[in-house]
This record gives C-alpha cells, structure tokens and sequence, in this order.
C-alpha cells in the first residue's frame, strides 16, 4: 500500500489538508498527518485537526510521498522548520515525490528541491522564482514535484497523487464518483 506524509502546523489551509487526506484515502493510500508545532493543530479557519505522530518522529524511507498544503503562516513554518527542510532534501535524494499546493512551494524552494516549472497561489512566486512560475495550469508537475495554486485546485491536485500512487483506472474511478469535470 502506498504511504504519504502530510505535515502541519498552524494556520494550515484547511480544504487544501482535508482534501488530500480525504481523497487519498478514498484511493487506499495510507496518509499520516504530522504534527509541526503539536499534535493539535488548528487551521487558518479554526479547525482543529489532530496529528498522528509529530513531525521529529517521521523517516523518510517510511513515505512514498511527501505533500505539504498552505495556508498561513504555515508555509512559513514549514519552510523553516528544520525537520521539514531534512525530509524534503531526503526526498528529493531518494527520488521519491514531493508536493505542495499554495503557498507552500515556498518551502520546496528554501529546501532547494523545487524544480524549474512549478505553480503556487498567484503572488508567491514573487517569493520564489517569478520567471519560472506557470500561471495558466492548476496542477503543475516537473519530474518528481508536483504543485498546484491554493483551494479551489485541491481536489484536482489530490487526485493527480491518487494517479501517481494508483494508476489511472482508480484516478478515473475517484473522479468520477466526486463528480469532477
């Protein structure tokens, strides 16, 4: 069964998080939450989503994937959050999937592991690399990295993980029942 790492800390983007572990675990794709600052964690809308290990306790050959959603100031604590910044070079290192959805591309670049084509919420790539940042796609993905732009685009970024993970036909299948065009 393929496993990914979903980190947060506070003021994480509650859709982008929820999305993710919902439809990947609709694809029997065992998502752990890892808590950033504390095992309770409250989003940018004060919801409260409980972790299940804390961020100090997660190795990377553990996760096939790591995916990190936005949201304020989350992205800046993962991007400077140490534990964070080891797991995403261990990934790249191991050539395993990085993702991130929002703001949180930022983080990818502080830890050097974004690659060249890359979106995020418009704005950020002021905080990245504004010449390589793709405006007109929802999901972008450049090798192992995959990035998508904040909210709206969760599902769809969600679901392109299914489709790394699991394939095209349980990609199809999940699309369908959520009714995605």
């Amino acid at each position: 069964m393929s496993k990914i790492i979903i980190p947060i800390s506070n003021g994480f983007e509650e859709i982008e998080a929820i999305s993710i572990i919902d439809i990947c675990r609709r694809a029997n794709i065992e998502v752990v939450i890892a808590g950033v600052e504390a095992l309770e964690t409250i989003g940018a809308h004060n919801i409260k989503v409980t972790a299940d290990c804390k961020i100090e306790d997660v190795k990377e050959n553990d996760f096939d994937l790591i995916v990190l959603p936005g949201g304020l100031p989350n992205a800046f604590t993962l991007a400077d959050n140490e534990h964070i910044q080891k797991l995403l070079k261990e990934f790249k290192v191991s050539d395993k999937y990085i993702a991130a959805i929002c703001a949180a591309p930022y983080a990818l670049h502080k830890a050097e592991v974004l690659n060249k084509d890359y979106t995020c919420y418009p704005s950020f790539e002021q905080k990245i690399v504004p010449e390589n940042y793709i405006n007109n796609q929802n999901v972008v993905k450049d090798g192992n990295v995959i990035t998508s732009r904040g909210p709206a685009t969760a599902m769809e970024f969600a679901l392109e993980i299914v489709k790394l993970l699991k394939g095209d036909e349980i990609y199809e299948e999940l699309r369908q029942g959520l009714l995605l065009t």
